[in-house]
């Protein structure tokens, strides 16, 4: 049984390693990654003089309006993060403390974790394109997709690669633009049948859409919590878990329909 007196003293004495811990703490490096909004790029547009996605082999159509991808911009894998800056960002909204193996896998070097980053950009991409022809109808291969984003790694880019090749080959399936003219962002990897994944990031994502003109936002499903945790008004939270879904979620935009929300 404790004294009254008892539970103070053993605080007490605890407290003595957990200040060394602080100390200690306070030079040394932690295993955290910082991560602030980055930039988006219309994958409907250009990259640098070159467009985002080049089709051949069948008739395009011309497009209005925006599909913006996001991203975040993180510190590198061997970047020092001390105590310090991960209690400023804690207190900021405009960025994120992640754990370093959330955002790099562990064990490589710089070079092979961009390698990394890169092989699973050109993995969403062609899962990206077999999604899209798919939810058209079309074998994969039936027309030559080109993807063309510099600069961007790792998968997140999926949804919205697919869904600029179904805007520029079908539109919204009535003749219109699938964004109604609008600039929607999101983010979300994407698999060949069209199941959408979850990202990291999402709510430094929503900043940097709302910060380059995006009224609305499609988010996998699974993060609508986060999402909403920093949303800037004047951003349209639209959850999504599949292609179709994504697609049917604009159509309805213009041409109403339910509209799913977080």
């Amino acid at each position: 049984m404790f004294t009254r007196h008892s539970r103070p003293r053993t605080l007490a004495l605890c407290a003595l390693p957990v200040l060394a811990l602080f100390g200690v703490a306070a030079f040394a490096p932690l295993p955290f990654t910082l991560a602030q909004p980055g930039t988006t790029a219309n994958v409907l547009g250009d990259d640098h003089g070159t467009p985002v996605i080049s089709i051949e082999g069948t008739p395009t159509r011309p497009t209005e309006g925006q599909l913006r991808m996001t991203t975040i911009v993180a510190t590198g894998p061997t970047a020092d993060v001390g105590i310090g800056d991960v209690i400023d960002s804690w207190f900021r909204t405009d960025r994120a403390v992640m754990p370093r193996d959330s955002v790099y896998p562990s064990g490589g070097s710089e070079k092979e974790i961009e390698k990394h980053n890169l092989d699973d950009m050109a993995q969403s991409q062609d899962s990206a394109v077999d999604a899209a022809l798919n939810y058209l109808g079309k074998k994969p291969g039936s027309v030559d997709v080109t993807l063309h984003l510099a600069d961007v790694g790792g998968p997140s880019a999926g949804l919205f690669f697919a869904l600029g090749v179904v805007d520029k080959l079908d539109g919204d399936g009535s003749g219109g633009d699938l964004t109604g003219g609008r600039t929607v962002a999101g983010t979300g990897t994407i698999e060949a049948d069209g199941d959408v994944g979850a990202v990291g990031g999402v709510s430094l994502k929503t900043q940097a859409a709302r910060r380059d003109g995006a009224t609305v936002f499609l988010v996998p499903k699974a993060e609508c919590k986060e999402a909403k945790s920093e949303l800037p008004k004047g951003l349209r939270l639209i959850p999504v878990t599949t292609l179709k879904g994504a697609v049917d979620s604009l159509r309805a935009l213009d041409h109403g329909g339910r509209i799913p929300s977080c």
